[in-house]
């Protein structure tokens, strides 16, 4: 299950708290109810954060040397920091995500999303495959992040490869010479961002200003450059891609009955990006009467939480606005809840106003493959055509 828990979310048979083996021969509680989740990221002091960002595969020397060599370090800074410093940090970067920072992007994005909507409607309309997760929405979250946070300036494939880099590289079963492929990749763009942490204007000055060392602005850009734009490509991915088997959903867009709001919801309660997240158990503790000790790994089982019967009415079928569907967990809780949330959102809301019209009488030639990972989804592609009209 670990490192394929999106496509095992519906399997009845998972208690609430389960023992469970890794690839490398450790050992992890799951936990998977709703409620038990949401206590878990609700206390920090018990269940710290410090190894949210850890490799779940140990990385060779070999890798190791490579990271140093280009002097890559990961301080805690946000999600991985249960220090006396998160505070300050999460509010620098609450505030360049501001609600009303992220308003002020909506007219500039719809533009953008309803230009290249109207180019894939006409490569349809001739007949031509169109990739939706490399032509729609790969790219946006990264532009509209940039407006905001003021990101480095680096060619934006350059920016896409190194993040789902990282996400491979910390979040993937791999094998040596993967692992050192991948530290050369990471390591190469975390020589740039360090550059940047020292001179760069918006997010990096900002934290320079507070006080913060090299390592911490580094890291935060770090961050935001993996979680708070590849996480969101993924999500409108998959979206779209559940979107074409709900036609009902798409008739009631269409007709104003459903709200593209709560289609949002129910996509992050459904299809979530993120499909767990880690924390260590800092002193002996129970949970849901399932001893842990000090010590332990937890894995939270986001996206089965967000199918807790519990918790939503239909927890397999795809309803919004149904009883539930808000109380998803697809951005986490607590003191760590992702600070990116309303910017997600948005992003969302105007690719799903604009672009759900796409979908109407399109066959998928190639759904979205989604690789081995303990926590990110990561779909490569999703390739739609226009399906053939039926002779009459």
């Amino acid at each position: 299950m670990l490192f394929r828990s999106w496509a095992q979310v519906a399997d009845p048979a998972w208690p609430d708290v389960a023992r469970v083996p890794d690839h490398v021969g450790g050992t992890h509680l799951v936990v998977t109810r709703h409620a038990l989740v949401r206590q878990v990221l609700a206390d920090p002091v018990t269940y710290r954060p410090d190894n949210a960002l850890d490799a779940v595969t140990p990385m060779p020397v070999t890798a190791l040397r490579v990271l140093a060599g280009h002097r890559f370090r990961l301080p805690p800074t946000l999600a991985n920091n249960s220090g006396v410093s998160h505070p300050q940090i999460r509010a620098i970067v609450a505030d360049a995500l501001h609600p009303s920072r992220v308003a002020a992007q909506r007219q500039w994005l719809t533009a953008l999303v309803r230009g290249r909507v109207a180019r894939l409607a006409a490569a349809l309309d001739a007949d031509e495959p169109v990739d939706l997760y490399a032509d729609l929405a790969a790219d946006l979250p990264l532009l509209v992040l940039a407006r905001l946070v003021e990101l480095p300036d680096a060619p934006v494939g350059a920016v896409k490869e190194f993040a789902r880099a990282a996400l491979e590289l910390f979040w993937a079963p791999l094998d040596a010479d993967r692992q050192v492929a991948l530290a050369a990749e990471v390591g190469r763009f975390h020589h740039v961002l360090r550059d940047f942490a020292a001179t760069g204007g918006g997010l990096a000055a900002e934290l320079r200003a507070a006080g913060h060392p090299p390592d911490v602005v580094v890291g935060a850009l770090f961050f935001l450059l993996v979680a708070g734009q590849e996480t969101t490509s993924q999500f409108l991915t998959l979206l779209l891609h559940r979107l074409t088997g709900e036609p009902a959903v798409r008739a009631g867009l269409r007709s104003g009955e459903v709200a593209v709001a709560d289609v949002v919801e129910e996509g992050l309660r459904l299809e979530p990006p993120i499909v767990t997240w880690r924390r260590v158990a800092a002193t002996d503790s129970t949970l849901g009467g399932t001893v842990v000790p000090a010590g332990s790994s937890l894995v939270l089982w986001l996206g089965r939480a967000g199918r807790d019967p519990l918790v939503v009415q239909s927890p397999d079928e795809f309803r919004p606005g149904q009883r539930g569907s808000r109380r998803h967990l697809a951005f986490g809780a607590g003191a760590h809840r992702c600070v990116g949330d309303v910017l997600a959102r948005m992003e969302a809301a105007v690719v799903v106003a604009e672009a759900a019209p796409l979908l109407d009488g399109v066959r998928v030639v190639r759904p979205p493959w989604c690789p081995d990972n303990l926590t990110f989804r990561m779909p490569d592609a999703f390739v739609v055509r226009r399906s053939p009209v039926a002779p009459a």
